[in-house]
């Protein structure tokens, strides 16, 4: 295989003869250029590996680039500038850029984005392949799914797998996300190496910070030994932040600056570690929303969407559903022995269901008609297909009316409980349903619970004084 190409684009003459230098070190082909025009003939005619490019440059700005054809997509871009600000860089990134180096450039980093770059080359090679050979199978890694909305997914973990980006995957709950880290994680260099992964939205606010960093021992209460974090386990491998908008905001500001320096701090520590982690997080709240409710920081957000990824709700993937049910019934008769099947009639009904707990919830339906059929599972064996429209009573017990001017607060806690009542204590569906995470469920339900228990007490110790 012929060695990656890098284009180096610079105005400025000597800057550009000691980068390409170093490029040439590290076994690059080097090409150049010192105008935005020049870099887009240059770039057509060799289709670089990499680009590294000054973000402003004589005729315009540097990462006008990446509107070129085809070229954002087979190429990494580097942005190296001496205006650096926070403004900057997140515009750079915002575009698509890789990374973001201010001048003077720290070149023990750029050599390790350029042998980043170089290990990436290969591994598209091998995933591309890989890619061709499943296509029509109907699996990718640990993902089923034949319909066109899942291929897509599939060309974009193809594209993001063998890189070092950053990766934010969105959907509702139930549609695969950590499966999606998972692949990415096995199709990249980094496989060998751990994959851990931490629901941001399942620990307690307070416990965060040492579970993602570590602590030392004697940094707070019940600290009584060190503890080492995900980001310390997981170094060399991938870290899969589940519902990072359940993160709390302070603690977002530490986790981008952890992905800008490389390096974390336990807590109660006062020299910071080196870590190399790659980060996928995900989040079944619009990110973009998270953003305007403040719940998640505008600068965090770029950073970690680098690479978006939607994943479909099962309802829009058409045949899946019927491929999924059939993985899932054969995963069961493996399990348990047996060899029950679907029957015409049970495969209608599953495509007509709206499924709204996704492939979660397809999955523990067909757990539960395998274990309560005989030898064929039947429609009867299935959730409705359309269970208000069944029940007209549902539609009236979902209404949920409150006085205009009532304290958000309350209007919180009446949703609340009235959703897990009318789930009839389901906790997790009730999560799911309301859009918030298992773990925010159960804080909003134990400081009901304390309001509660504080109220009924209030008079007996009025009493008592």
């Amino acid at each position: 295989m012929s060695p990656p190409t890098v284009l180096v684009v610079d105005d400025d003459a000597d800057f550009r003869a000691s980068i390409l230098a170093l490029c040439a070190r590290e076994d690059f082909a080097t090409a150049e250029a010192h105008t935005l025009e020049e870099a887009k003939g240059v770039a057509k005619r060799i289709r670089p590996d990499v680009i590294l490019l000054d973000l402003v440059l004589p005729d315009g700005r540097g990462l006008d680039l990446l509107d070129e054809g085809d070229l954002a997509e087979r190429t990494e871009f580097v942005v190296m500038t001496g205006y650096a600000d926070t403004e900057s860089a997140i515009a750079a990134l915002r575009e698509g850029a890789l990374d973001y180096l201010p001048k003077p450039v720290d070149r023990p980093r750029l050599q390790s984005i350029l042998a980043n770059v170089a290990r990436t080359r290969v591994l598209k090679s091998e995933v591309s392949e890989l890619r061709a050979e499943l296509r029509d199978v109907g699996r990718f890694g640990a993902i089923i799914g034949r319909s066109e909305s899942m291929q897509r997914v599939y060309d974009l973990i193809s594209r993001v797998a063998p890189t070092e980006s950053t990766v934010f995957v969105t959907g509702e709950s139930g549609t695969g996300k950590e499966l999606v880290a998972e692949t990415i994680h096995r199709l990249s260099r980094r496989r060998a190496k751990p994959f851990l992964a931490l629901n941001c939205g399942a620990v307690s606010p307070n416990l965060i910070e040492s579970e993602l960093f570590g602590h030392e021992k004697g940094s707070f209460t019940g600290a009584d030994r060190r503890r080492i974090g995900y980001f310390e386990e997981a170094s060399g491998g991938t870290l899969f932040l589940d519902e990072v908008t359940e993160m709390p905001v302070d603690l977002q500001a530490t986790l981008l600056r952890v992905l800008e320096t490389g390096s974390i701090t336990r807590v109660g520590a006062t020299s910071p570690i080196s870590v190399d982690v790659r980060v996928v997080a995900a989040s079944n709240r619009d990110p973009k929303e998270a953003l305007e409710q403040g719940a998640l920081r505008e600068d965090l957000l770029y950073r970690l969407n680098v690479f978006p990824i939607e994943l479909p709700p099962l309802r829009e993937r058409g045949q899946d559903v019927e491929l999924l049910s059939r993985f899932f019934l054969e995963s069961v008769n493996r399990r348990d022995g047996a060899a029950k099947r679907l029957s015409d009639a049970a495969v209608r009904r599953l495509n007509e269901i709206p499924w709204p707990g996704n492939v979660r919830e397809l999955k523990n339906a067909i757990e539960r008609a395998a274990i309560l059929a005989d030898e064929v599972i039947g429609p009867d064996l299935l959730p409705a297909a359309n269970p208000v429209a069944e029940n007209p009573s549902e539609s009236q017990r979902s209404l949920l009316t409150v006085r205009v001017g009532s304290a958000i607060d309350e209007v919180e806690r009446r949703l609340i409980l009235a959703t897990l009542e009318e789930l009839g204590g389901d906790k997790k569906r009730a999560a799911e349903v309301l859009g918030i995470s298992l773990k925010t469920l159960y804080n909003r339900l134990n400081v009901y619970e304390a309001q509660a228990q504080a109220s009924a007490s209030g008079p007996t110790q009025d009493t008592a004084k």
